[in-house]
C-alpha cells in the first residue's frame, strides 16, 4: 500500500501529561498502522500486526541505506509466511486470523532487516515504574518505536515515548493500532484516546508485559 495514505507521526503533536518533569520522545519518522487501514480486515485480532508494521515503517526511514532499501512494510499474509518460513509457525499459521505478540515481532524484525531487538519483561508482581530509567535510556541512545504486549493486557501498543514528573509520576506515551476507519487528523487520536499519555499505574497490574526495543539508532541519533 501507500504510505501517503497513513499518517505520520502521530504522536507529535500531543503536550506533555505535566508541565513540569522531562519527557523523552522516539526520533525520526514512523507511519501510524491500525486495523484496516490497507483494505486487510484484521480487527479484533490484527493488533500486533499493526503496531509491527509502524516500527518497520520506523526502521525502513531510520536505518542504514541497507535496511532502508530492504523493501516496502510488509503486509499481514507476508509477516505470517516469514513466520512459517522460519520455523516458527506451522503451515496452517499463513491465512489465519492469529494473533502475534512481542517474540514474533522480534523474529520478523530481525529476519526482514536483520535488527536485533532487546527484550524488557515486566513480571506481573513488578512495576513499570522501576524501569523508567531503562526506557529514558533506550529513547535517548535509540530513538526508536516500542512494541508493548502482555498477557491479561493482550492488546499490543507502540510506545512512543515516557514522561517522568517532578513527583515522579510516571507516563508512557501509547500508539494505540485499535482505531478502525479514516483518520483526518492527529487530533482525532488524541480526543479518541488512541494516542494518548498513559500513567503506568493505570496499566493491567494483573498481567506480565513485554517489550520490544530495536537495536538501531534514529538517524538523527546515528549521525
Amino acid at each position: 500500500m501507500e504510505e501517503k495514505s497513513l499518517l505520520l507521526n502521530v504522536h507529535s503533536n500531543l503536550e506533555p501529561p505535566k508541565p513540569d518533569g522531562n519527557t523523552f520522545l522516539m526520533r525520526g519518522n514512523y507511519h501510524y498502522y491500525h486495523y484496516g487501514c490497507d483494505g486487510f480486515q484484521d480487527m479484533g485480532w490484527g493488533c500486533g500486526y499493526r503496531t509491527l508494521q509502524s516500527i518497520c515503517s520506523w526502521i525502513i526511514a531510520n536505518g542504514p541505506p541497507k535496511t532502508a532499501s530492504s523493501g516496502e512494510v510488509p503486509n499481514i499474509p507476508t509477516i505470517q509466511q516469514t513466520l512459517v518460513e522460519i520455523k516458527d509457525k506451522p503451515e496452517r499459521f499463513f491465512g489465519s486470523r492469529e494473533w502475534i505478540g512481542t517474540l514474533e515481532a522480534i523474529y520478523v524484525i530481525d529476519t526482514l532487516y536483520d535488527v536485533s531487538c532487546k527484550v524488557l519483561h515486566i513480571a506481573r508482581s513488578d512495576s513499570i515504574a522501576k524501569h523508567a530509567d531503562t526506557l529514558r535510556d533506550y529513547f535517548e541512545q535509540y530513538g526508536g518505536l516500542i512494541m508493548m504486549g502482555g498477557d491479561m493486557d493482550a492488546a499490543s501498543k507502540g510506545i512512543a515515548g515516557i514522561h517522568v514528573s517532578v513527583d515522579q509520576d510516571v507516563y508512557l506515551l501509547v500508539v494505540d493500532p485499535h482505531f478502525v476507519g479514516r483518520i483526518k487528523t492527529k487530533e482525532e487520536l488524541y480526543t479518541k484516546e488512541y494516542v494518548k499519555w498513559q500513567k503506568v499505574e493505570d496499566f493491567v497490574d494483573s498481567s506480565f508485559y513485554n517489550l520490544c526495543l530495536p537495536m538501531l539508532k534514529s538517524r538523527e541519533l546515528a549521525a
